[in-house]
């Protein structure tokens, strides 16, 4: 699944693209949008809610320039194959035409959703519906850390490798940052939330870190952009820690939202058990 800085340059990327265009035709693959058309719809903008990516759209103007219909708002997840690509008018895609969800014609662009589990299309009054669960996001301009701060605490005898996965805690998170930031902090994943002295230094953390990278085409937590290892320990196992030289392991911590078990890396030196 997509951390949040993916999502971010994804969306700032259709946001440039489409922000004030008008729709020159819509070509929803999935059932229950089929008939669906936005043809004269306006882009207002694309903006990001930790993971979720919402397009909100102004319908045409009737006769006495008011509104014809409430302004929309197009919702897409991407989940793990999910992505939005842009074409020039005419250009071949690079992906199976299969594999499109959502195809989005203006007259100087074509953005195609490509492997898109989820797509749902709401009017823009009714949106808190897919996202008002969330917690807040890392990655907005409104980026509440004493909020983010209140939603851990609630649950002290939580695992801080699962909770930090928990988008209604804080939104943004993905297995990569939740693993980076518990190396940084040299805190055991396992580790209850009740447990952790300074857990303030976990939020604060996290934020770094995804707003460090949301506008780096290459992720990098070591603070070395150039170096062959930008990461601590995500996706490392059984290499040598970058600081102390212990193999990194690996374990599978549930997930609270898809009950699936997550890998998450860790340095057993670095980050001993209480």
């Amino acid at each position: 699944m997509p951390e949040g800085d993916s999502v971010y340059r994804a969306t700032a990327g259709l946001h440039r693209a489409l922000a004030g265009e008008i729709l020159l035709s819509s070509d929803f693959r999935v059932p229950s949008l089929a008939t669906t058309d936005l043809t004269n719809y306006v882009v207002h903008e694309v903006v990001p809610v930790g993971k979720h990516l919402l397009m909100r759209l102004q319908p045409p103007v009737d006769a006495t320039g008011e509104f014809s219909t409430k302004p929309l708002t197009l919702h897409s997840h991407l989940l793990m194959e999910g992505r939005w690509d842009l074409y020039a008018p005419g250009e071949r895609w690079n992906r199976p035409a299969h594999t499109a969800r959502v195809v989005l014609k203006t007259s100087t662009v074509t953005a195609v959703g490509f492997d898109i589990a989820q797509v749902r299309l709401v009017p823009t009054e009714q949106e808190t519906e897919l996202v008002g669960h969330l917690g807040p996001d890392l990655l907005s301009a409104h980026w509440d850390p004493e909020l983010a701060l209140e939603n851990l605490r609630r649950t002290p005898r939580q695992g801080i490798g699962q909770a930090l996965l928990d988008q209604r805690i804080m939104a943004g998170i993905g297995n990569v940052y939740r693993c980076e930031i518990l190396f940084l902090r040299r805190i055991h994943p396992l580790t209850k939330i009740g447990e952790i002295a300074d857990l303030p230094a976990v939020v604060q953390i996290a934020h770094r870190l995804l707003n460090v990278n949301k506008d780096r085409a290459r992720r990098v937590t070591t603070g070395q952009e150039r170096t062959r290892e930008p990461l601590w320990v995500y996706g490392r196992a059984g290499k040598p820690c970058l600081r102390c030289g212990t193999p990194i392991g690996v374990l599978k911590i549930p997930s609270t939202a898809e009950g699936a078990e997550r890998d998450c890396f860790w340095c057993s030196h670095c980050q001993p058990a209480r």
